[in-house]
């Protein structure tokens, strides 16, 4: 099963077998039952001890969420703010205005 990638779990699934790592099964035993990764369940019940606020080395799922939301923000608005300069940059190529661009001196 190594290098295969498959679709995503369902929510309620996940927080299955989250409850049963957490009632004392191993990993290893659930990954073979339910044909998932035994670090994939792993990571699983890392991400909910950590929203759960029973870690705190890292981000939880909203944390998550919201850094993805702002860096697509940020992505966005950078676009928006080169948009101008390249215009102008161009039109200033076109009519000649500038070293360099479509007429040289």
């Amino acid at each position: 099963m190594a290098g295969r990638r498959r679709g995503r779990y369902a929510p309620e699934r996940r927080e299955r077998i989250v409850e049963l790592v957490r009632a004392g099964r191993t990993p290893g035993s659930l990954a073979r039952e339910f044909e998932s990764s035994e670090q994939t369940i792993r990571n699983w019940v890392g991400q909910a001890d950590l929203d759960e606020g029973l870690r705190s080395d890292g981000l939880t799922t909203e944390a998550r969420k919201e850094m993805r939301r702002l860096k697509r923000d940020v992505k966005r608005l950078r676009m928006e703010r080169d948009i101008p300069k390249k215009a102008a940059a161009w039109f200033a190529r076109e009519s000649g205005s500038i070293p360099g661009g479509g007429m040289r001196s």
